[in-house]
């Protein structure tokens, strides 16, 4: 292995893109104030990098960056931009309010993205010269990427990575754009970079993996092994198609396997799990059971024999135990006799801390629940935090009454507050969550499309809440809205509702922006 200082053996930087990388999974648009209070969480986790976002794709993105950058306290904060003055001039615009700011600037290297370019290899490093030069003489943190860099071939790839050291680079990341690679060559490549390009000695070497072929993890730890000190990566996975090499699983696996792994982090693993159910709640994807580390089946056992052995010692199927990232050990039951106490505790427990009004919402959706439910879990009590954090409320529901069964149509009988203004509608449709959608929509008329209807039970049981997730589009614009009940065709209206309610929201800014624009003007 490359010989490198002991600091730089056993520390890891964590960089997670979770606001940049995981927003681009189809449908995981976040909010502003979602993106701020993540941000707030990393910050606050130890995470020592966060790529907050691409400032030049929106006003919408560059204002979050912005915000994120004035608000950090910890975390260097990172903006993306594309191999041109623009990009990297916008991005650094966002990122130097930070205390610590960096620009990421990248450009896709391999034969396919130089035809893309139309770009021979000499006028693709002339271009890399002048764009790191760029970035550089604006920041002095300048992580550089050539994109699809492991299909890319290894004299050409040693040749850029050298010309963005020379230009002032302080971190190359290697990425694997499409999941292609597996951990050997993920290795061998970042050995052969650190023994082959002149300098490579005095910067970072970063590892970006992506989990087409599932061994993003695998991928990333294999970097580290060989020499790689930054590992690119997000919560829950999170990212475009299969998505990325999950925070959560590197960090744990570098903690439980420090014997063959001895790297360590800044990171505070209590929080993991805290996060990974704020980033699933916010982006609207729920986190598969089987999940490693943080999925619902992680430290739960159905086989008799390892039931058995964990009564007798739980070190007998469990590596981890749930306290590490952030499960409480205690056990307060919780049903229609808790009071607001055992609610605020165990809500501390699950990593809420709750204002005294928002104890008061909370509380009187707990109760409804209860009366409804024989047990209430931590993951239900979960749902009632996402179904609570809806944010603005020019629509909201306030009465439903739904006919089907065997002879149809399905009709809906809807009342619902729009603007302050209560407004009812009787409605018919293809099965009930149909005509209740119809009557939404007649009584708020809008050109969204429903790309996406989702509903999954939260907890087991004919009582079990449901968690029912909504994406939808208008004018390329996503918003996605979820919401849970006990009563599915309930849960389907409310998270229709707090879809538009995003949408309305959205497009309230976007009038105020332009207004403000034309004043300005």
């Amino acid at each position: 292995m490359t010989d490198i200082t002991t600091a730089q053996q056993d520390r890891v930087q964590i960089f997670d893109t979770t606001l940049r990388d995981g927003e681009q999974s189809p449908g995981a648009t976040m909010s502003h104030d979602e993106k701020m209070e993540i941000a707030g969480l990393l910050d606050e986790m130890g995470v020592d990098i966060i790529e907050a976002g691409f400032p030049i794709a929106s006003e919408g993105d560059f204002a979050a960056v912005s915000d994120i950058a004035k608000n950090a306290k910890n975390s260097v904060i990172c903006g993306l931009a594309r191999a041109n003055f623009a990009d990297i001039d916008r991005a650094w615009e966002a990122v130097k309010h930070a205390p610590r700011g960096r620009i990421h600037t990248f450009i896709g290297t391999s034969p396919l993205h130089r035809d893309i370019t139309a770009l021979d290899q000499d006028g693709m490093v002339e271009k890399i010269a002048a764009t790191v030069s760029h970035a550089r003489n604006l920041c002095d943190d300048v992580h550089w990427s050539p994109m699809d860099a492991t299909r890319t071939e290894h004299d050409y790839l040693c040749r850029v990575v050298e010309t963005a050291i020379k230009c002032g680079a302080t971190t190359i990341n290697i990425p694997d754009t499409v999941g292609y690679t597996a951990p050997r060559e993920s290795a061998d490549l970042i050995r052969m970079l650190l023994e082959r390009v002149p300098g490579a000695e005095k910067i970072t070497f970063a590892t970006h993996c992506h989990n087409d072929l599932g061994m993003a993890t695998a991928n990333a730890l294999a970097a580290v092994e060989a020499g790689a000190r930054q590992i690119e990566c997000t919560i829950n996975g999170l990212g475009e198609r299969a998505g990325n090499t999950a925070l959560e699983e590197v960090v744990m696996a570098m903690r439980v396997r420090n014997d063959i792994m001895p790297y360590r982090t800044g990171i505070d693993t209590t929080k993991i799990m805290h996060l990974s159910r704020r980033v699933s709640q916010v982006s609207g994807f729920a986190v598969q059971y089987n999940k490693a580390v943080v999925g619902k089946n992680a430290f739960l056992h159905e086989s008799g024999i390892h039931q058995d052995g964990v009564l007798k010692n739980v070190q007998t199927f469990e590596i981890m135990r749930p306290e590490d990232i952030g499960l409480t050990a205690k056990n307060i039951a919780m049903g229609k006799h808790s009071g607001r106490a055992a609610l605020r505790a165990k809500m501390a427990e699950l990593g809420y801390d709750l204002g005294d009004n928002q104890l008061k919402d909370v509380f009187v959706r707990f109760k409804a629940l209860a009366d409804r439910k024989k047990e209430v879990y931590d993951d239900d009590l979960v749902a009632l935090m996402a179904d609570s954090s809806a944010g603005d409320e020019h629509l909201k529901v306030q009465k439903l009454r739904v006919v089907c069964g065997t002879e149809g149509p399905q009709e809906a009988e809807l009342t619902m507050a729009v603007g302050g203004e209560e407004k009812s509608i009787d409605a018919t449709g293809d099965g009930p969550v149909d005509a209740c959608f119809n009557a939404v929509k007649m009584l708020y008329p809008h050109s969204a499309k429903l790309d996406l209807y989702q509903v999954s039970a939260v907890t087991e049981g004919t009582d079990a809440q449901a968690t029912v997730s909504v994406r939808i589009s208008r004018d390329g614009t996503v918003y996605t809205g979820q919401s849970a009940d006990t009563d599915t065709v309930l849960a389907s209206v409310k998270a229709y509702v707090n879809a538009l309610n995003r949408m309305h929201a959205g497009q309230g800014r976007a009038n105020n922006s332009a207004l403000q624009t034309s004043a300005a003007g």
